[in-house]
């Protein structure tokens, strides 16, 4: 059963006639809310698996309609965007795709691209015959989940990975790149494989290294956590992500995600000889060097 809302007025430049969110979670529904307060999307539509979500999306002021299928959802709609978990996408793009209008666009908010838009792929041939599938990353997020922690203000000047293949329509690249920048994103377009690279080692990488902290660190007095200064609140809040999400994204990037290991264990040995040997020249370097990396780090509004 579709719930309708009135749209709010429109707030800038509409990119897409109708908007589908499928599985509106936290960026589901970010996308949402930051679509309509934009003005990016005349209409929105989403799709929730379970149906006590929906009944709680149906009276909320950024969809318009409310569907108990993804194929309800995405039929006619000119841009799809796939909010579930990474492993779920490619099954969500393929169940969808006969009820999508030639030149629709599906894209997603996974983390992983390469393998995931490879996939994809087969089932979204690149010509004018039907819909396409062009991969999406926003760096945004939070280590909350659930669409009621969702804010239009999410994208605000975080980069957007938009990752096509070469064949890919220049002009509904540009779609794309025009959608999440008007959501405020500062978007970057590259292959679905530099980006696994890149995301492995300043998303994924991150993200392990907090979680191996706090893995450690429960294996201590529990008092200890009563004890901390806000560097390690800091340094481990990413760490208090959904387990069973993160499981399927770094199964998803295996490959990268152990060559970024490998060199963090590189960088973690450097620093464990240099202080076991006394080696104060050297320990001092890896500290300034970290620090000036550091401190050139683009703020987040």
């Amino acid at each position: 059963m579709a719930g309708h809302c009135p749209p709010a007025p429109f707030a800038g430049p509409v990119v897409v006639d109708q908007l589908s969110i499928l599985a509106p979670g936290l960026l589901g529904a970010s996308v949402a809310m930051a679509a309509r307060q934009f003005g990016a999307a005349r209409r929105i539509v989403v799709w929730a698996r379970r149906p006590e979500v929906r009944v709680q999306l149906e009276p909320l002021p950024w969809c318009d309609s409310v569907y108990p299928t993804p194929e309800d959802a995405a039929r006619g709609s000119s841009l799809v965007v796939i909010c579930a978990p990474v492993e779920n996408i490619p099954a969500l793009a393929a169940q969808i795709r006969p009820q999508l209008p030639a030149g629709a666009i599906v894209t997603d908010v996974g983390s992983v691209k390469g393998e995931l838009c490879r996939r994809i792929q087969a089932d979204y041939p690149a010509d004018a015959t039907g819909p396409l599938f062009i991969g999406s990353h926003p760096m945004a997020g939070s280590e909350k989940t659930g669409h009621a922690a969702g804010t239009a203000a999410l994208f605000k000047g975080r980069a957007c990975f938009v990752t096509p293949f070469e064949a890919a329509p220049p002009a509904a690249v540009e779609t794309l790149v025009r959608f999440w920048a008007a959501l405020g994103c500062e978007v970057t377009t590259m292959h679905p494989d530099r980006h696994d690279e890149i995301v492995a080692h300043v998303s994924h990488l991150p993200h392990v290294a907090a979680a191996c902290l706090c893995s450690l660190l429960s294996g201590k007095n529990p008092d200890w956590r009563n004890l901390a200064g806000p560097g390690l609140r800091d340094t481990t809040r990413v760490a208090s992500g959904d387990p069973g999400l993160w499981r399927g994204i770094l199964n998803a990037n295996r490959d990268e995600v152990l060559r970024a290991l490998r060199s963090y264990q590189d960088e973690l040995q450097a620093l464990h000889a240099a202080l076991a040997n006394r080696n104060d020249l050297e320990l001092l370097a890896i500290l300034e060097r970290s620090k000036a990396w550091r401190d050139k780090l683009r703020p987040i509004p």
